[in-house]
């Protein structure tokens, strides 16, 4: 399945301030071209997908009693959507307007 490639959605305070400008921020496989993220984030949410700009963070030391190993590596991809589109990452994160 195309979904299992995203690992899961970024919630930090840089990536929720994103979300005002329509860019969501994911962990993905790290084996994806940009192409092939666009799709599985198209297919996925049913969104159309503006920008895909990725970059891969350095692996981090992890140590287990004697034995030291690293951390499996990743892609970090921010997605950029088309304007008035949206994807729930939050619950309650409906838009709601006054009338």
């Amino acid at each position: 399945m195309m979904i299992d490639l995203v690992k899961y959605p970024i919630l930090t305070e840089k990536s929720v301030r994103l979300m005002d400008s329509n860019q969501y921020t994911f962990d993905m496989d790290s084996r994806l071209t940009k192409t092939q993220i666009k799709e599985v984030i198209k297919e996925a949410f049913n969104v159309s997908v503006v920008a895909v700009n990725t970059h891969r963070p350095p692996r981090k030391k992890r140590r287990v009693g004697t034995r030291q190993g690293y951390k499996s590596a990743y892609k970090r991809v921010i997605i950029t959507l088309k304007a008035g589109e949206s994807i729930q990452l939050l619950p309650g994160s409906e838009v709601t307007t006054d009338a």
